[in-house]
C-alpha cells in the first residue's frame, strides 16, 4: 500500500506494544528521523508520561485512575471522564494479561458503565489492563489472537462493569478541582483523581457554609426537592472564618443571565450551569428513591403472549428472578411461548414485548442485561429535566450555595443526564493569561 498507510499501521502497532510493556524502551525512526522515543518507565509518573505521549496530554489530564481487585481478577489503568468522549472508538486500548484484545464482552461492560453519563453516539476513551488466571481465559479463539474467551464471562463482565461504574460515580468536584491544582504546579502527569490535597483558604471574605444532609431517598423526598431550593433548604451562613476550608466548588458570587452561577474557590473562578447541575442531582435522587422503595409493578389486565425460540424460553424460565427484580413477571406457557403478567409502572406505555426480546438477547449473549433499567432511567431523566430549576429563575446566594453543596455530594455531578458538563473551572493562571497579566 501507500507508504503513509503502512507507516500508520507500524505506528499503531508500536503504540499497542508500548502501552503493554512499560519496562521496554522503544524508538521509532522514519526516513532517518526519530519519530518516537519512549524510555523504559518504572514509576507511576513515568508510565503516565508514556501514556500522555502515546494518547495525548489531553487524555491523561481527564482520566480516572482505575485499581480494582476481586478474587483472581485485577483491573488497572486509566479511563477518561465522560466530558472527554470521542466521535470514534479510536482511543480504546484493553489488555488481558498483557495481550491487546478486542472483545464484545469487554465493550458491552464499558458501554454499560458509561451509559448514564455519555452522549448517544459518543465513545469513551480508556487504557485498561485486566489480569486473570491464564487457566480461565482461552486466547486461541481467533487467528490474529485479538479475541479471547473467558471461562466465566459473566463474572468478568460484572467485575469490569462494577469497577468502572464505581470509579466514574466517585468522581466528585473535589477530585476534579484538585486536578487543576496539579496542572497549575506542572504536575499534570500524576494520578489526578487519586490526589488528596487539602485546599487552603484563598479569600478571607468567603462565608463558612453548613450544608444540610440530602433528603431521604424516597419519592416524597424527591417531590420536595423538585419544589426548588427556596423551600427545601434553610442553610445558615456564619461569619467569615479565616480557618475555614473552602469547599471544592467554593461559594457563590452571583448569577449570570438567570442561567449560570459564578462561584469562587481556592483556585479561581467556577462557572456552573444551574439547570444541568440540578437535573443531575434530581435524577440521582430519583434513582436512589427507586432503589430504596423498589420498582413498583403493575399487573396487566390481559397477560401478553410472546412467541420465542426454545432457547429463549429456557433462558426466560431460568432468569425469572432477574426479570422479577426489575418488576417484570414472566412465566413459560409452552415450549416456545411466554406470558408477561406484570410490568414496571414506569414502563407501562413502553413496547414491553420488544423489551423482553432484547433482554433475552442480552442474557444469552452476555449473561446480563441492563435494558429494563436503562428504559426506566430514560424516563426518570426526562422527569428530572422537567423538574430541574429552569433558566431565568433567580436564586438567592443561599440557594446557589446549597446547589453547590449538593453537587459536591452527588455522584456523577460533573455531567448532566445528557452527558454535557455541569461546571468548569478557570484557574487564576488561566484568568491571568486572558488579561495578559505578567507579560
Amino acid at each position: 500500500r501507500a507508504e503513509k498507510t503502512e507507516f500508520g499501521h507500524i505506528e499503531d502497532t508500536l503504540k499497542k506494544l508500548a502501552l503493554s510493556r512499560f519496562d521496554t524502551t522503544f524508538q521509532l525512526r522514519h526516513n532517518g528521523r526519530v519519530i518516537q522515543q519512549l524510555r523504559a518507565a518504572q514509576s507511576d509518573l513515568e508510565k503516565e508520561r508514556r501514556v500522555a505521549a502515546l494518547c495525548g496530554p489531553e487524555f491523561i489530564e481527564h482520566v480516572v485512575v482505575i485499581e480494582s481487585r476481586a478474587g483472581d481478577l485485577r483491573l488497572s489503568g486509566w479511563v477518561a471522564l465522560p466530558t472527554f468522549s470521542r466521535s470514534q472508538a479510536d482511543l480504546q486500548h484493553f489488555y488481558v494479561n498483557g495481550r491487546v484484545v478486542r472483545d464484545k464482552l469487554v465493550s458491552h461492560a464499558v458501554r454499560q458503565a458509561y451509559q448514564d453519563v455519555l452522549y448517544h453516539g459518543r465513545h469513551p476513551a480508556f487504557v485498561l489492563y485486566l489480569e486473570i488466571n491464564p487457566a480461565n481465559v482461552d486466547v486461541n479463539v481467533h487467528p490474529t489472537k485479538h479475541e479471547v474467551r473467558f471461562r466465566d464471562g459473566r463474572s468478568v463482565h460484572d467485575f469490569l462493569f462494577r469497577a468502572l461504574h464505581r470509579a466514574l460515580a466517585d468522581v466528585r468536584p473535589q477530585a476534579q478541582v484538585e486536578t487543576v491544582a496539579l496542572i497549575e504546579r506542572d504536575e499534570i502527569i500524576t494520578a489526578p483523581m487519586q490526589a488528596t490535597l487539602q485546599l487552603p483558604v484563598r479569600s478571607s471574605h468567603l462565608a463558612s457554609m453548613r450544608s444540610r444532609p440530602s433528603p431521604a431517598a424516597t419519592w416524597q423526598g424527591v417531590r420536595e426537592q423538585l419544589a426548588g431550593y427556596r423551600d427545601l433548604y434553610a442553610v445558615n451562613e456564619s461569619t467569615p472564618n479565616e480557618s475555614s476550608e473552602v469547599p471544592p466548588l467554593g461559594y457563590a458570587l452571583a448569577q449570570l443571565q438567570g442561567i449560570y452561577i459564578l462561584a469562587e474557590n481556592a483556585h479561581g473562578l467556577v462557572l456552573i450551569d444551574m439547570h444541568a447541575a440540578h437535573e443531575r442531582i434530581t435524577y440521582e435522587r430519583m434513582k436512589n428513591a427507586r432503589t430504596g422503595e423498589g420498582i413498583r409493578a403493575q399487573p396487566l389486565l390481559v397477560p401478553r403472549a410472546l412467541a420465542v425460540s426454545t432457547r429463549e424460553a429456557d433462558c426466560a424460565e431460568h432468569s425469572a428472578a432477574v426479570f422479577a427484580s426489575f418488576g417484570v413477571s414472566i412465566e413459560r406457557a409452552g415450549p416456545e411461548s411466554l406470558l408477561i403478567r406484570e410490568v414496571p409502572i414506569l414502563l407501562r406505555d413502553a413496547d414491553v414485548e420488544q423489551l423482553v426480546r432484547d433482554v433475552l438477547a442480552d442474557l444469552l449473549e452476555h449473561g446480563s442485561s441492563d435494558r429494563i433499567e436503562a428504559h426506566s432511567n430514560e424516563i426518570l431523566a426526562t422527569m428530572a429535566c422537567h423538574g430541574a430549576v429552569r433558566a431565568n429563575r433567580k436564586l438567592s446566594v443561599t440557594e446557589m450555595n446549597a446547589l453547590l453543596r449538593d453537587m459536591e455530594d452527588t455522584e456523577r455531578s460533573g455531567q448532566c443526564n445528557h452527558g454535557r458538563p455541569t461546571w468548569v473551572q478557570l484557574s487564576l493562571s488561566e484568568l491571568d493569561k486572558l488579561f495578559l497579566r505578567g507579560r
